[in-house]
């Protein structure tokens, strides 16, 4: 139990190092948008797809957030894999990466286990990619903040809501919030349901949400009532779809970065 062990290295993202750096270079170097931001971010909301289709909108996000400022990271995601009521929060000690280990923040993560009755241990939950997929990132450019994660099943959005309050609240930490959009439709239904959660985002808007379709929905109406409630603003960064790395234009995913603070 003392390492949360890679489960999707390989697959949805590099399993070598030098391949995730050269990867964010790569990136990095293709990116010439540049975001101006009005606030200070204090969330993010990232897709969870393997790299070659979400890592160029998830990074277009990560690397906007001031460096200097992040001592820890929350990551809270929808489980793909198993069942649960409630949500699971990591109580190993460290989280690893191809570049390495986060160290996960116990203490922190014990006091949230007491106080939300919803959060308990399942060590099952943490093979989940939705959270997984944002720890290379975190080790990047974040290497020496400690990380939590969250991965949530039956929960009403509203039970996240304090708890997302609570983090945003703490000025050395940052949320990310993991979702991706449509699921397998063409692309211009895609694009179409997708426009209902980027307006949705955009503004804050938790009744703009219906018709959205996202797996991790339950996670970003979280964060924009936490927002709403804190009079935060939130600013879409990156949108795209599986087409831009697939050419098909017939089973598409969709994909968007946002931050919010």
């Amino acid at each position: 139990m003392s390492h949360r062990t890679m489960s999707v290295a390989g697959s949805f993202y590099p399993s070598s190092c030098k391949e995730i750096e050269q990867i964010i270079t790569k990136f990095n170097n293709i990116q010439k948008e540049v975001h101006q931001i009005s606030f200070n971010p204090k969330a993010i909301i990232s897709p969870h797809a393997g790299y070659i289709y979400s890592g160029f909108t998830a990074n277009c996000a990560y690397k906007l957030i001031d460096k200097s400022s992040v001592k820890r990271v929350v990551v809270i995601g929808p489980s793909h894999r198993e069942y649960i009521k409630g949500a699971s929060i990591a109580l190993h000690k460290y989280y690893d990466t191809p570049c390495g280990s986060l160290e996960i923040d116990t203490a922190y993560n014990q006091a949230l286990g007491q106080k939300y009755s919803f959060l308990t241990f399942v060590e099952n939950l943490h093979f989940e990619h939705s959270t997984e997929t944002q720890m290379p990132f975190i080790k990047h450019y974040f290497p020496d903040a400690k990380v939590v994660e969250i991965v949530y099943g039956e929960v009403e959005y509203q039970q996240l809501v304090p708890l997302v309050e609570e983090v945003l609240a703490d000025e050395k930490t940052l949320i990310v919030i993991s979702t991706d959009l449509s699921h397998f439709y063409k692309l211009s239904n895609a694009n179409t349901l997708d426009s209902i959660c980027l307006k949705a985002v955009k503004e804050l808007d938790i009744k703009g949400m219906q018709g959205c379709e996202a797996c991790g929905i339950i996670g970003v109406k979280a964060l924009l009532r936490a927002a709403k409630n804190k009079s935060l603003k939130s600013q879409i960064i990156d949108y795209r779809t599986s087409y831009d790395a697939s050419g098909d234009d017939m089973n598409v995913v969709g994909y968007m970065s946002a931050l919010v603070g």
